[in-house]
Parts: structure tokens; sequence; C-alpha cells
């Protein structure tokens, strides 16, 4: 059964940091990528990055280059997001999703909301 837990999001003022979690189970970490997308109120989902388990490579949405980095520890199945110059318009609930024998699976969904 596959699971995408994500923890790791909060209240930071403009300009702060936060790193989010996804640890996943139930399926071959190295074999699919993994990518956090978000969802503000009244807006559509939205990719943030995506990242090629295997090979490393990484994806990432026009408004979050330089800011935002998707890393994952094959080690302990985990991706995660570190993102730093953080803005209001980042506030949103942030998902972990993969896509598994062309099954999406996706997370609970974290909130991160960011203060002016």
């Amino acid at each position: 059964q596959v699971q995408l837990v994500e923890s790791g999001g909060g209240l930071v003022q403009s300009g702060g940091s936060l790193r989010l979690s996804c640890a996943s189970s139930g399926f071959t970490f190295s074999a699919y990528a993994m990518a956090w997308y978000r969802q503000a109120p009244g807006k559509e989902r939205e990719l943030v990055a995506r990242i090629i388990t295997s090979s490393g490579r990484t994806i990432y949405g026009d408004s979050v280059k330089g800011r935002f980095t998707i890393s994952r520890d094959s080690a302990r199945n985990t991706v995660s997001l570190q993102m730093n110059g953080l803005k209001p318009e980042d506030t949103a609930v942030y998902y972990c999703h993969a896509v598994v024998q062309t099954t999406e699976y996706w997370g609970q969904g974290t909130q991160v909301t960011v203060s002016s």
C-alpha cells in the first residue's frame, strides 16, 4: 500500500524558511519520480518541484526557482522541500505526489502560511 506522509508545515514570516518532508512507503522509492504540489485558496493545484529519484534530476515551477530546493534521501525513502525567501504568495497547502505504475498518489497535505 503506497503511503505519502508530509510534515514540516507551519506559520512563518515573509523572508523566512521552512523545510517540508515527505515520508514514502509501499513502493520502490528509486524507481519513480516524486514531486511537491501546492494549492492556494481559490486557485488550481500547481507543480512546485519534481525530482527523478534515481538520477537526482530536478524541475521547478517558475515562481519558486532560486528559492526552493527539492532533494531526496534514498536510504530513508524521503523527499524534502527546502523553502527559503518565503513570500505571502507561497501560502498554500503543500502536497507530496507520486505516480506509481500509472496510479497517482497524494499525501494528506501540510499547510504553509507566510505572513507579511
